[in-house]
């Protein structure tokens, strides 16, 4: 979690990926808490001036949309205004109505 401070850029990416990405864990029990995280990657994903952390960032705060209003906000803030053409389009993925948005919507068990 200290490495999304850091100053190098290639750094907060690695930092992020980690994070983000489940093939780097030994399943979900070593995730950091969404109070821990999702705070984090939402102010990179608005702020960080490098376009790859903001991108990195928008799989973090990806994991969380089907189940937070402020990580759905932060992921249409970006996708209606970064700057960078490609972390609007990869914000657009993971948007309600987005493909990655609807490959990871939790599923509804029959009972």
């Amino acid at each position: 979690m200290d490495m999304l401070n850091d100053g190098d850029k290639r750094v907060r990416c690695s930092a992020l990926h980690t994070l983000a990405c489940d093939r780097c864990k030994e399943g979900t029990a070593c995730r950091p808490e969404e109070g821990q995280v999702l705070p984090k990657a939402m102010k990179l994903l608005a702020n960080d001036p490098d376009a790859h952390v903001r991108a990195m960032a928008i799989e973090v705060v990806g994991h969380f949309v089907h189940t937070n209003a402020l990580a759905v906000a932060a992921i249409s803030a970006a996708m209606q205004k970064d700057k960078s053409s490609t972390v609007r389009k990869k914000a657009g993925w993971y948007a309600p109505g987005g493909p990655i948005h609807g490959r990871t919507k939790p599923r509804l068990r029959a009972s």
